[in-house]
């Protein structure tokens, strides 16, 4: 059987959740997906921008990574989303990216793929699971089927977060037991998705 193809879909203002989606592509590389890492297009004006000096800092040092199309999802069998979590909500930028996939879900083309989510968010009560649980709700619209970490991986209980990997940005940058978490999620993600492929193959 092919190997299963998954897309780390994020959107990073100052890097935090691109750690993420790159410990995520990681953790689907090795548990034998083929990965494609992709950033959804910035919307925000560049005066804005450039008026924070992470912001354009970060929008500089990822000028490299390919932006997200329609194509990578059609592509994957599964698909992680990331974003900074907004007043408990994902960030406008995926959501415009999310809801420019109208054409494709009418058509059927995003129903049966596995689906799961991350984020960060300043604050430890800064709404990371509203944020996840309402990325899941346009899952279910697509048909999608939903997978996320629980505690199947909770070797370190101050990372898990059940509904999907989560970090606190005003601690700093992810460290090794959140990386370690979104590694994990991912790892699950592959695991199911491979399963779904092998009994579809069969």
């Amino acid at each position: 059987m092919k190997p299963v193809n998954v897309a780390v879909i994020y959107y990073s203002m100052s890097g935090n959740v691109h750690a993420l989606a790159e410990a995520a592509a990681e953790g689907a590389e090795k548990a034998g997906a083929r990965v494609r890492l992709r950033k959804v297009t910035e919307t925000a004006p560049p005066e804005a921008v450039a008026a924070h000096p992470a912001w354009a800092r970060h929008h500089q040092d990822t000028a490299a990574v390919a932006e997200a199309g329609h194509g990578d999802l059609e592509w994957a069998d599964a698909v992680l989303f990331g974003t900074p979590a907004r007043f408990g909500n994902p960030a406008a930028q995926l959501r415009q990216f999310l809801e420019s996939t109208g054409p494709l879900w009418f058509q059927g083309r995003l129903a049966d793929k596995v689906y799961s989510a991350f984020t960060a968010s300043n604050s430890a009560h800064g709404g990371q699971e509203s944020t996840l649980l309402a990325l899941g709700n346009t899952f279910y619209h697509w048909g999608g089927i939903l997978v996320p970490p629980g505690y199947t991986g909770a070797d370190r209980p101050e990372a898990a977060n059940p509904y999907g990997t989560s970090h606190v940005a005003g601690d700093g940058p992810p460290g090794e037991a959140t990386l370690d978490a979104a590694r994990h999620q991912a790892r699950r993600v592959v695991g199911v998705a491979a399963a779904l492929k092998a009994g579809r193959a069969a």
